[in-house]
């Protein structure tokens, strides 16, 4: 039997501060309608991510959350945000992460097309 990636995702979020739990849970719930038969872990980075076999970028990484000081935080592969630079304009960015304040909502769709461009759906894995 294969080893399980260790998954502590519940005990990440509970860990986060009350006003950010809730936002860590709707950032989860985008990514995992997203791609449902990703496996969540939390092994790699020490922070909730999510693989797939199909996907051989970092041991089949290919999106991660976490949140830091006043924000929440989505980590993409480069591509991705380079590709959707332009409606990342109003967010700080990094090569590889988009910080989400934690006063204003959540641009749901936006954070569906980065985790779809990161490899959520690679070789159609929502299926």
């Amino acid at each position: 039997m294969k080893n399980q990636p260790e998954n502590n995702v519940d005990k990440y979020i509970a860990n986060a501060p009350e006003e950010i739990q809730v936002i860590l849970k709707d950032l989860r719930s985008i990514i995992q309608n997203v791609a449902p038969k990703a496996t969540e872990r939390t092994d790699y980075f020490q922070m909730p991510g999510y693989s797939h076999d199909q996907y051989k970028y970092y041991n089949g990484m290919f999106v991660w959350f976490s949140f830091k000081n006043n924000f929440v935080r989505l980590h993409v592969l480069p591509q991705a945000i380079e590709k959707y630079k332009r409606e990342l304009k109003d967010y700080k960015l990094t090569k590889s992460i988009i910080s989400f304040k934690i006063d204003q909502k959540l641009p749901r769709l936006l954070i569906k097309k980065l985790v779809k461009e990161s490899g959520g759906v690679i070789r159609d894995l929502s299926k």
